[in-house]
């Protein structure tokens, strides 16, 4: 199992919409490294739900992979912000898996309180200039983070 950690603004897709819809197709990354990210993606992977451009910004719940990455198909609707004229349905560039919804928080693990924290100096999300909507996280850190939930 490998974790992960995906990033959202919450006026576009909140964990509250998570918690509504209950699973989503994560569509709309288009940036290559993500994208790989989440072509890497298995069933049963555990993905930190981070809300960011928010106030406060921070982690605020988890998802699970419930079905590997398949092709996004925002990239095939020219109504679509995120179409690409350059897809095709036999050579899609942009991939979503589905993520399920599996816990919120009970309050948010904010971005400064992180950077405070023995054991996560490594994590990709607090590296300067690190801005991929989509990064992996050890185990380590994962469990750095869910016993920081408990203290929200």
């Amino acid at each position: 199992m490998k974790y992960w950690l995906v990033k959202t603004e919450p006026e576009s897709y909140s964990i509250d919409d998570l918690v509504r819809d209950r699973k989503t197709e994560w569509t709309a990354v288009r940036n290559y490294q993500a994208r790989n990210f989440l072509k890497e993606m298995a069933i049963g992977d555990l993905v930190l739900f981070y809300h960011s451009n928010a106030e406060p910004t921070g982690v605020v719940g988890i998802a699970e992979v419930s079905r590997t990455a398949q092709p996004d198909p925002t990239q095939f609707d020219s109504k679509s912000e995120y179409f690409d004229p350059k897809a095709t349905k036999d050579a899609p560039r942009w991939f979503c898996p589905t993520l399920k919804f599996i816990e919120k928080f009970k309050g948010v693990i904010v971005l400064d309180k992180l950077r405070t924290i023995n054991g996560l100096e490594g994590m990709i999300l607090l590296k300067k200039g690190s801005r991929l909507s989509v990064q992996p996280v050890s185990a380590g850190e994962y469990r750095i983070l869910l016993k920081l939930a408990t203290l929200t």
